[in-house]
């Protein structure tokens, strides 16, 4: 048995070691094996703590991620199940291999609505001599009032209250708005103004009713024309004391299907300080009688949004001052009422809240009124409508149907909301 071992350990041997006088032979190769080994098992540990340490490290850097993410700090994408597609996760820019082009679709959208252009509906509610004509002109510094419009206008009390509207085509910079403002003459100059805004409310409600009927339809119009009022300008007579019960029951009443924007007008003849007290009052009222006035706190979507509507809640109502006359004032022209004391400077903040209601009506909440008229007053109309009518997939009959109120609306106007129309383009 010694011999066959031997003889397996000289063939393990090289020959040159024997060229090299190397004698001890036997013994160098046990030393070897038992090296060998020993470098096998060195390794092996080393590997294993290897393997230990980047375990270690990878469950270091999770823990990392995880307390970055609660902290708000980096964003963690991970996939999700979805029904039809299996696993979905979000893939952001750096991980992409290159420009895509996606931004794009935000030129197609802003070309495509410059093309077919928009619209937008504003009505405007309030007793006869506090200029409502002026206030718009001055909001779109043009002459799109229906005063301004009818060249052999006559003022004159209304017996009954009449809706009127007149439609503009306004184009600015290559975008086209249409521009329909309706009026209310006669509202709040009766002496018994008990339910003065039963046309309001009718008319309101039959520019739903003609949407929904268009939406039904089986072959539909591309485009549904849209006379859905998207706003209502509310004026308040500048008394500096409180609401007047009309004012309550009006802003009740119609804050629930349409989106109301309290103004005070004419706040030129209020003081600083009386103007100050006059808007807490009302704020006080509007809430103590539920009153929801836009923008309302539940339609916020971000905090982002709350930041900014926060701001616009604790000016509403807006004290303001119309007026359609330029005046020089140290060298430049402005829009101005002239006082035997000075002038008083509409796009001024220091002198009046003008701005703040045109920058709500038209440069920052323009869509999101339109918004907040199709998704919520439309929608809640909308609903109640079909389960009232109890319509079906296949057959439906739209007819007069009771509004609230006791009023009753039809495919058009009725006998209390006479509504007159004529179009132009500026």
């Amino acid at each position: 048995m010694r011999e066959d071992t031997t003889k397996v350990l000289e063939q393990e041997i090289p020959a040159s070691m024997e060229e090299r006088g190397m004698e001890e032979v036997k013994p160098l190769a046990v030393e070897d094996k038992a090296a060998a080994e020993e470098a096998v098992e060195e390794r092996v540990a080393q590997e294993k703590t290897e393997d230990s340490t980047a375990q270690n490290k990878e469950t270091e850097e999770r823990e990392v991620d995880v307390e970055r993410e609660m902290e708000g700090e980096v964003e963690v994408v991970t996939p999700c199940p979805t029904e039809s597609h299996g696993l979905q996760g979000t893939i952001k820019g750096h991980d992409l291999f290159g420009y895509v082009g996606i931004e794009a679709v935000l030129d197609q959208m802003r070309r495509k609505t410059m093309k077919a252009g928009f619209e937008f509906n504003i009505m405007v509610v309030g007793q006869s001599g506090l200029g409502k004509s002026t206030l718009v002109n001055t909001l779109f510094k043009s002459k799109v009032s229906r005063k301004s419009c009818s060249p052999n206008y006559e003022e004159k009390i209304s017996k009954t209250v009449k809706l009127q509207s007149v439609s503009h085509v306004i184009e600015e910079k290559g975008v086209k708005m249409k521009l329909t403002v309706i009026d209310t003459p006669g509202f709040g100059d009766q002496i018994n103004n008990e339910n003065c805004w039963e046309p309001i409310v009718s008319y309101v409600n039959e520019q739903y009713e003609r949407y929904l009927k268009e939406e039904l339809y089986v072959n539909r119009k591309p485009r549904i024309p849209d006379t859905r009022v998207h706003c209502c300008v509310y004026f308040l007579p500048a008394t500096g004391h409180w609401l007047r019960p009309i004012d309550v029951e009006f802003m009740k009443r119609l804050g629930k299907i349409v989106s109301i924007v309290p103004i005070i007008a004419k706040a030129d003849t209020l003081t600083m300080e009386e103007r100050q007290e006059f808007k807490q009052r009302i704020r006080q009222d509007l809430k103590a009688n539920g009153i929801r006035v836009y923008p309302q706190t539940e339609y916020d979507e971000d905090p982002e949004d709350r930041i900014l509507n926060d701001k616009i809640r604790e000016n509403i109502p807006f004290a303001v001052v119309g007026t359609d006359k330029e005046h020089q004032v140290n060298g430049n022209k402005v829009l101005g009422r002239k006082t035997k004391w000075g002038i008083i400077e509409v796009e001024n903040v220091a002198h009046c809240e003008f701005t703040n209601l045109r920058d709500l009506l038209i440069r920052s909440h323009l869509q999101d009124l339109k918004d907040v008229t199709h998704n919520i007053h439309y929608e809640t109309f909308r609903v109640r409508r079909l389960n009232e009518s109890n319509l079906t997939v296949h057959g439906l009959a739209l007819s007069c149907f009771p509004m609230e109120n006791g009023t009753h609306g039809t495919n058009g106007t009725n006998g209390t909301s006479d509504r007159s129309e004529s179009e132009s383009h500026l």
